[in-house]
């Protein structure tokens, strides 16, 4: 019966060419959307991960409470202890110290004296430890623009755009101008030995980046640290993972009468990452049904018209001794039929144009200058396994409800009517 069925479809193109354009158009557009929104809260959440919250962040509970301010003067203290500990107590993931801090770089001409100034914002991580896992997480290998990562002391990587926008050379000194720990000024000179170029506007305007030994020297931070980061080996996020080990680490090291004591909280849990996450999953959802609302109309419509084209066809059948339902139900097994040779097709040319928009991606550099979203201004899609199915499911329902409702007009008319119609 479904060769039978096949073989109609193929010979009548007025019955199948319409309706298989119709659903693999719309697959097209649900594989690529789907694509390209989990690609870009993905590229957001990863930059955020990597950036600023870690998969895990430990500080301490007042600086919790000012986070976004980074007061260096409610950071965590005995950060060394605290790693042996935590490192000894979860070994599967990555920890790593960082400080936030911010300051008036300032850059000399050939006499000493003040060429340029520009406010900068600082991070201080494990840049010359040969075994940092820093250079992973935050891709600076990829990242360098021009010269040579830090090898010795006081060496610092800036921005590239901040860079060219002071005229800052390579290996000469600046100084910073910042706030140490305590309240008081404070002056340090470095050397700059590279620069680098992250895509995200939020980073590449001011930032430079310092060995964390030497900010601490600079900060007056001995073994202390604002922030500890703390990362899944493969870099993967797992939400529900890292909820219940933040739980852990809460019930085990954080004291409500001690308001500098640890306090671990999880990725989703800092400011709008969570609801972002939460979009994530739902966002699929949203697709389909908007794709499978818009497609029944247009099928329905195609059906209806079809129908009325093949009232005389059906009342062939009915003369045959076909029952009514014999024939509603051959009408839904051809927009199965539609429906998977449509989805099949929408989704090859979908998948082809995610991987070319997750190598290739759209810039959207220029609207995002002043953007302070820790979001890549090349926005890629990202192709999951769910991918190849989610388009399955808006081409097959399209094309059976269409149907379903298009067919009911077969048990609305009279079998003489239909013989009727033959007639002429």
């Amino acid at each position: 019966m479904i060769r039978f069925l096949l073989i109609g479809l193929l010979r009548d193109r007025s019955r199948s060419l319409f309706p298989v354009l119709m659903v693999s158009a719309g697959v097209f557009l649900t594989v690529v959307l789907y694509a390209y929104i989990k690609g870009m809260v993905g590229d957001m959440v990863d930059a955020s991960a990597r950036f600023d919250t870690g998969h895990v962040k430990i500080v301490s509970r007042a600086y919790h409470l000012r986070e976004s301010q980074a007061p260096n003067d409610l950071a965590l203290l005995g950060v060394d202890d605290l790693l042996a500990t935590i490192r000894t107590i979860h070994p599967r993931m990555v920890w790593t110290p960082r400080i936030r801090f911010g300051g008036l770089l300032d850059v000399p001409d050939a006499n000493g004296e003040t060429r340029a100034q520009g406010p900068v914002a600082g991070l201080a991580i494990d840049l010359l430890n040969k075994d940092t896992p820093e250079r992973n997480i935050l891709k600076l290998d990829e990242s360098l623009v021009r010269g040579r990562m830090p090898e010795q002391p006081d060496e610092i990587l800036i921005s590239e755009t901040f860079g060219r926008k002071l005229g800052v050379p390579l290996d000469k000194n600046v100084t910073l101008m910042s706030a140490t720990m305590y309240g008081s000024m404070t002056l340090h000179n470095f050397t700059v030995v590279g620069t680098v170029h992250f895509g995200m506007a939020a980073l590449d305007r001011q930032l430079i980046l310092v060995d964390i030994n030497d900010a601490q020297r600079a900060l007056d931070m001995t073994d202390g640290a604002g922030e500890i980061l703390g990362f899944k080996p493969e870099l993967d996020y797992a939400d529900q993972e890292m909820r219940i080990l933040s739980q852990s680490f809460n019930r085990r090291f954080n004291s409500a009468e001690d308001e500098f004591s640890p306090i671990m909280h999880a990725l989703s849990e800092k400011d709008l990452l969570g609801e972002i996450l939460e979009m994530t999953n739902i966002g699929g959802g949203i697709i389909i049904a908007v794709f499978v609302f818009a497609m029944s109309i247009v099928l329905w419509n195609a059906g209806l018209m079809n129908g009325i084209r093949r009232y005389g066809e059906i009342g062939v059948r009915l003369a045959m001794g076909e029952s009514k339902g014999d024939v509603y139900r051959s009408m839904i097994v051809e927009a199965v039929c539609i429906g998977i040779i449509g989805s099949v097709v929408g989704t090859i040319f979908g998948i082809l144009t995610a991987y070319w928009l997750q190598y290739h991606g759209l810039d959207f550099t220029d609207f995002m200058r002043q953007s302070t979203m820790l979001m890549s201004g090349v926005i890629r899609a990202k192709v999951t396994p769910f991918s190849y199915v989610i388009g399955f499911f808006p081409g097959l329902l399209a094309s059976v409800i269409g149907t379903l409702f298009a067919g009911i007009g077969v048990f609305q008319r009279q079998t003489a009517q239909l013989f009727k119609e033959l007639e002429v």
